[in-house]
């Protein structure tokens, strides 16, 4: 392979990736818990074989080729009913601790959860990250706040206060 047959090749790469973004978001979007979660592991693998696999062949023979930057990965797969809070911590303790941080503007998911990681710390109370995640997409999820983008993803999404 030459490079313009390469550069060819990446584009059209790329451009599957971006469907395969598209259509992640519409799953998201447009269907229930239990159609996510059939939908989500297969077109994550997808993902991960077109960036790993696929487009690291390109990449091993043309480096410059190589998008710079993070590519949107999944932060965590866990969902609000697998998760089990501490002892003595209730939904609605959580809840103000996350509603704590909310604004009316757009803001990272990520943002949210790390602030909120650190006020636990401040209260001594220990709970991990993803419990923070699942519990921002079930809040979405119910209504209750607004997101954009794959919330499972959160460095690439962000969440804000209903209007």
């Amino acid at each position: 392979m030459n490079e313009e047959q390469a550069a060819e090749i990446h584009e059209q790469l790329l451009e599957a990736a971006r469907a395969l973004a598209r259509a992640e978001a519409a799953v998201f979007i447009n269907l229930d818990k239990e159609g996510r979660k059939a939908f989500a592991e297969p077109l994550e693998k997808v993902v991960f074989a077109l960036h790993t696999e696929v487009l690291s062949l390109i990449y091993k023979q043309f480096p410059h080729l190589e998008p710079r930057g993070e590519i949107p990965t999944i932060s965590s797969h866990l969902t609000w009913d697998q998760i089990r809070l501490p002892p003595g911590m209730s939904e609605a303790d959580l809840d103000a601790i996350i509603f704590s941080f909310m604004k009316r503007q757009w803001q990272k998911v990520a943002a949210i959860i790390g602030q909120s990681l650190g006020r636990c710390r401040e209260l001594g109370v220990d709970l991990s990250d993803e419990a923070f995640g699942a519990r921002i997409l079930e809040l979405a999820e119910a209504g209750r706040i607004e997101g954009v983008g794959d919330l499972r993803k959160w460095r690439f999404s962000e969440v804000r206060l209903k209007d």
